[in-house]
């Protein structure tokens, strides 16, 4: 789906090649193996990021992206020339900027606004809501998680039990 105004804009971005086609490991097969994530979720993740990237072009309040979608521009932004001269320079003219939070209920409340307004905006440039498995309710992208790097070939990773999880709560 194109958007209806900057249609010139959204090609260029749409058209914007992440994957170097000449290394043995490309950027969503990185995203792919840091995050856990099928081939098939990396290449739908990547087109939320392209949209979101879009949606901070032609909009001029700040948004904020669903996790997932941070966790693509948090790569991108890894491959410094990609991002900041082929990306930001040659594709969408301007420079953006990834401001994480500073923590606290003022910086919540922000984000959570930044990040309702976020969806209102995607719906009314792509003319559709956005993939809620991408693009989760405010509720869900900003309830408290505690996310741990792990490096599965040396470790074992297991899910809690939810009677354990509620008895370990409990006697905090």
């Amino acid at each position: 789906m194109t958007p209806a105004f900057q249609p010139e804009l959204w090609d260029k971005i749409q058209r914007f090649e992440l994957d170097d086609t000449a290394a043995a490991f490309s950027f969503t097969d990185r995203l792919a193996r840091e995050n856990g994530w099928s081939l098939p979720f990396c290449l739908r993740a990547v087109l939320e990021y392209k949209r979101f990237i879009f949606l901070l072009c032609v909009t001029q309040q700040p948004l904020t992206p669903s996790d997932e979608v941070d966790q693509v521009w948090h790569l991108h932004l890894l491959y410094t020339r990609s991002y900041w001269v082929d990306f930001c320079q040659h594709t969408i003219s301007q420079p953006i900027h990834h401001g994480p939070t500073r923590g606290g209920s003022q910086e919540h409340a922000k984000f959570d606004d930044w990040y309702g307004r976020t969806l209102t905006h995607y719906t009314a440039v792509f003319g559709q809501a956005p993939p809620p498995d991408l693009w989760p309710p405010p509720a869900v992208r900003f309830r408290p998680a505690h996310f741990q790097r792990v490096n599965l070939s040396t470790h074992w990773l297991l899910p809690q039990l939810w009677p354990l999880r509620r008895f370990r709560n409990r006697n905090k």
